[in-house]
C-alpha cells in the first residue's frame, strides 16, 4: 500500500507541475506576443512626439521678414561706437594699400557700411568700384571690363586720342575675352597715369563668387600694378577659396579682424529664410551647377521638360522608353519630380518658381 500510495502521491505532484508549467508558458507567450505590439505602436508615438520642420506650417516669407524689420536693434550705441573706433586705422589701411597689399576685413557684423565710409573719406585719390559678392548673381567680366574701360579713358586724355577710336576700343573690350583685359590691365604702370583703381568687393566668398574661377580672375586682377583690392569675408572657410599662391603673392592679403556687430540688413536680403516657406526650395544657381555638369543632350531634355508642365501620354512613353536614363539623372538630382495626374498621366513638376525657370532657361541658351 505505501508503494501505491508513494506513486499516488508523486502523480499528484507530477500533475500539479504540469499545470503550473502551462500557466507559465501562457504567461510568457502572452508577455512576448504584447512585447511583439508594443514597439511598433511605441515608435508611432515617438514619431508624433518628436515631429519633424517639414510638417510646420511655415510662415510666409514676406510676412516674416516684415516681422524681423519690427525688431528694435539693441546696443545701437555700442555698435556705432565700436565701429568709430576703427576710424584711427584707416591712415594705416591706407599705408598697406599703397605698399601693394590687399585688405582682408573679417569678424561678425556686417562691414558693408565700414568699408564704405572708408573708401569715401579716405580713398579719395581713387577710382572706387564695388562690387557686391552678396548678390545671387554678379558679371564678373563687366566689372573687369568696366576697370579696364577707366585706364583707357586715362589713356585716351592723355595722348589725345578721338572719341571715335576710344568707343571702338571700349567695343573691343566687351567683346574680348576675360584674359585678353586682364593682360591689358597688366599693361598699365605708373608711368601711363596717376589713376589708381580701388575694387571694393563686399563678401568675396559671396554665393556668385565662390567658384574657383571668378576666385582665379579676381586674383590675376589684383596683381595688375595700378588696381587694390578692400574685400570683406563672413564664412568660417572663406579662407579655403585660395591657395598658397593666392593669398601671399597675388592677393597678398593683409588680415584685419573688425567685428561690427551689425545686423546684416542688405546682405540678408537675398538670402531665403529658413523657417519660411520655399525656404528649402532649390535656387537657380544649385540647379544650372548641376546641369552644366550633365552632357548636352541632357541640358536639351530639360530644356524640353521646362517648356511644358504636363507631358501627354504619347510623350511620356516616348520618356519612358528612350530618355528614361535623362529622367532618372534629373530625379536623383531634384531637378524634377513625377506626378500621377488625376487621369493617370505623368507630369513633370520642377520644384522652381516661375521667375527662377526664365532665369535658368536664359543661362542655358
Amino acid at each position: 500500500m505505501a508503494p501505491r500510495g508513494g506513486h499516488a502521491v508523486a502523480a499528484g505532484v507530477s500533475s500539479g507541475s504540469d499545470d503550473d508549467d502551462g500557466e507559465e508558458a501562457g504567461f510568457s507567450r502572452s508577455y512576448f506576443l504584447a512585447k511583439e505590439k508594443e514597439p511598433s505602436s511605441g515608435k508611432k508615438a515617438a514619431r508624433a512626439a518628436a515631429g519633424k520642420l517639414s510638417d510646420l506650417n511655415l510662415v510666409d516669407e514676406q510676412v516674416l521678414r516684415a516681422s524681423l524689420a519690427e525688431i528694435s536693434p539693441k546696443h545701437e550705441r555700442e555698435v556705432e561706437a565700436l565701429t568709430t573706433s576703427y576710424k584711427d586705422q584707416y591712415r594705416n589701411w591706407l599705408f598697406e594699400l599703397r605698399c601693394g597689399f590687399g585688405l582682408l576685413m573679417y569678424g561678425f557684423g556686417s562691414k558693408k557700411l565700414l568699408l564704405e565710409d572708408f573708401a569715401s573719406t579716405t580713398l579719395t585719390d581713387f577710382t572706387v568700384i564695388v562690387l557686391n559678392g552678396y548678390l545671387p548673381s554678379i558679371n564678373l567680366k563687366q566689372v573687369i571690363v568696366t576697370i579696364a574701360e577707366i585706364f583707357w579713358e586715362q589713356t585716351k586724355l592723355k595722348r589725345k586720342r578721338q572719341t571715335s577710336t576710344r568707343s571702338q576700343l571700349t567695343q573691343s573690350f566687351a567683346s574680348q575675352s576675360i584674359d585678353d583685359v586682364i593682360s591689358f590691365l597688366n599693361n598699365q604702370t605708373s608711368d601711363n597715369g596717376d589713376e589708381n583703381v580701388c575694387l571694393l568687393i563686399h563678401n568675396i566668398d559671396g554665393p556668385a563668387l565662390r567658384d574657383a574661377e571668378s576666385q582665379q580672375y579676381l586674383a590675376q586682377v589684383s596683381c595688375c600694378p595700378q588696381v587694390h583690392v578692400v574685400a570683406s569675408v563672413d564664412h568660417v572657410n572663406a579662407p579655403l577659396l585660395w591657395d598658397k599662391k593666392m593669398v601671399h603673392t597675388q592677393f597678398k592679403w593683409s588680415w584685419y579682424h573688425v567685428p561690427t556687430f551689425a545686423p546684416y540688413k542688405v546682405e540678408g536680403v537675398f538670402y531665403p529664410l529658413i523657417l519660411a516657406s520655399g525656404g528649402h526650395a532649390q535656387t537657380t544657381k544649385t540647379a544650372l551647377v548641376v546641369l552644366q555638369s550633365l552632357t548636352p543632350n541632357a541640358q536639351s531634355v530639360f530644356r524640353v521638360c521646362m517648356s511644358a508642365v504636363c507631358i501627354p501620354n504619347v510623350v511620356s512613353v516616348f520618356f519612358q522608353v528612350t530618355l528614361n536614363s535623362h529622367l532618372t539623372e534629373f530625379k536623383d538630382h531634384d531637378l524634377i519630380k513625377i506626378r500621377k495626374h488625376s487621369e493617370g498621366q505623368d507630369c513633370l513638376h520642377i520644384p522652381l518658381v516661375s521667375d527662377a525657370l526664365e532665369k535658368l532657361l536664359q543661362e542655358l541658351t
